[in-house]
């Protein structure tokens, strides 16, 4: 007796839970899967009705979704649900194999000539050499002409730190000597040791592309239309003497018999 009274007192104020084991997870079982964003074709799509469209795009109305099969069978083609949200859902009559593949590579030429604008970054210190500055600068514009936004850094060290207007002076310098190329996107900041300024290009990459295309073209194309010199032409001609020309036998005797050549025809 005195042990179930000891049994009650120790359970008193605990309160038993039935869980289920595997955590509070285990007890919710959730469903999902994959959601799909390629289109319904075919059987897939399970409306009663939906509003038809030719393969050339003529409108054939509203029609049953077993005669929308029957005559996508009939022609050989898919059905395809082109605007589920549509009521009735519109579907057209395609080859769904040969749009799906006409579909990628149209997005594969717009990612082609997509053009994405990269920022490079020139490293300047305030007391920079002016040959330096001038090669610094030269990499700046080339960085503009293809099109690219410049990030100039001014790099402060020990006492510099103190005399932030050196750096300043130094990136107006810069915009300006770079002007007819880029303007400055964002203003010179500070930003610890360092102190930072943003060149954008005037030209799009797009339209620096094809500018750089269009000279390699032009230089490519400059061989093949300058004349071809013909083998006479190109030889150059052999200077003639500006003396009489002497005979054989002068020519071939040594200098004494040429000498009294010379004296007998009195010359």
């Amino acid at each position: 007796m005195h042990r179930l009274r000891g049994l009650r007192a120790c359970g008193a104020g605990r309160r038993v839970v039935d869980r289920p084991r595997g955590g509070p997870a285990a007890a919710r079982v959730t469903q999902g899967g994959h959601i799909s964003t390629e289109p319904r074709i075919n059987e897939r799509i399970r409306v009663p009705e939906v509003r038809l469209v030719g393969p050339n795009g003529e409108q054939v109305g509203i029609v049953a979704i077993n005669d929308a099969l029957r005559l996508a069978q009939e022609a050989d083609l898919d059905l395809v649900e082109v605007a589920p949200t549509a009521r009735p859902p519109v579907a057209k009559l395609m080859d769904y194999g040969k749009f799906k593949y006409e579909s990628a590579l149209k997005a594969r030429e717009s990612r082609k000539h997509q053009a994405q604008t990269v920022i490079k970054e020139i490293k300047l210190r305030p007391k920079i050499d002016p040959h330096d500055y001038g090669t610094k600068k030269g990499h700046v514009e080339r960085f503009l002409r293809q099109g690219d936004k410049v990030k100039v850094t001014i790099m402060f060290r020990g006492r510099e730190q103190s005399r932030p207007d050196l750096g300043y002076r130094l990136l107006q310098r810069l915009a300006g000597d770079v002007e007819e190329l880029g303007f400055v996107e964002s203003q010179p900041k500070q930003d610890g040791r360092n102190m930072i300024m943003v060149i954008g290009p005037h030209k799009r990459k797009a339209d620096a592309k094809a500018d750089r295309t269009a000279r390699l073209a032009a230089r490519e194309s400059e061989p093949a239309n300058r004349p071809v010199p013909s083998p006479r032409e190109a030889r150059p001609a052999a200077p003639r003497p500006s003396g009489p020309r002497p005979g054989p036998a002068v020519a071939a005797a040594g200098p004494a018999e040429q000498g009294r050549a010379e004296a007998a025809t009195g010359t």
